[in-house]
């Protein structure tokens, strides 16, 4: 738990091991993607993204192949709804193709200093093993500042919901965060969850209240329900934010 206007860390447990990250990976394919730039770009879904989703049984929209969505539309489903096929399609237009664009993902971890992380894929699943795409508590917090450097990503993040009507060249598509915090804990404006087995659940969140911003990070969190990061973090924001005022 770091206070993000002083830099000071508040709390920490553990926090330079390094962990599997599950879902958090989102967050650099979103930085990669809009270091690119083109918001407005017409991105096709590719073919391979549905035996992709279904080899993995991993978490998706239902993006049909052919369709054409924007990069902005892209990355809402990916970051609220933590859309494997959307990072999918992303990544695939962004590299050009996986290799390139995990390779950019690691590139961008290296000029941020980000010494103890590493991905293998862009949305966190587990391949080629449980444990391959990994960083530590404190090096997601400063992933999260650059992230959350971006309005776009700011933007997009704090959404509860997010419904794209039916367009020229795609269907109709609503999406839901998967971040608990968003609307039931007062002041909490993103950022992404994630879980695997190996990973447990996960969480970044940022936290607004009075001026004040707080960011941090739970990893591991048992998987026991949807909720467990997000309580988990609740807990550490909770004692945070009462910190200040005994202070």
């Amino acid at each position: 738990m770091v206070d993000a206007t002083t830099g000071q860390v508040l709390w920490a447990r553990n926090a330079d091991q390094v962990r599997p990250i599950a879902s958090i990976t989102k967050v650099m394919t979103a930085l990669v993607v809009m270091e690119a730039g083109q918001p407005g770009r017409g991105i096709a879904v590719p073919k391979a993204v549905k035996n992709y989703v279904a080899k993995y049984g991993a978490n998706a929209v239902g993006l049909v192949p052919g369709q054409v969505l924007t990069v902005d539309e892209l990355l809402h489903m990916m970051l609220i709804e933590s859309a494997a096929d959307a990072a999918y399609t992303l990544a695939n237009a962004y590299g050009p193709g996986l290799p390139a664009f995990i390779g950019k993902m690691n590139a961008e971890a290296a000029r941020r200093g980000l010494a103890h992380t590493h991905f293998t894929t862009p949305d966190g699943l587990p391949y080629p093993s449980e444990t391959s795409t990994y960083s530590t508590p404190a090096e997601l917090v400063r992933l999260g500042e650059f992230a959350m450097s971006y309005p776009e990503f700011r933007g997009i993040v704090k959404l509860r919901y997010y419904t794209l009507k039916k367009g020229d060249g795609h269907g109709t598509y609503s999406v839901t965060s998967t971040n608990e915090l968003i609307g039931s804990f007062a002041g909490v404006v993103g950022i992404k969850t994630g879980f695997t087995n190996a990973a447990g659940h996960t969480l970044l969140f940022e936290a607004v209240r009075g001026g004040r911003v707080l960011i941090g990070d739970v990893l591991g969190s048992p998987p026991t329900g949807a909720a467990a990061g997000a309580q988990d973090a609740a807990k550490i924001l909770t004692w945070a934010f009462a910190l200040k005022q005994t202070a």
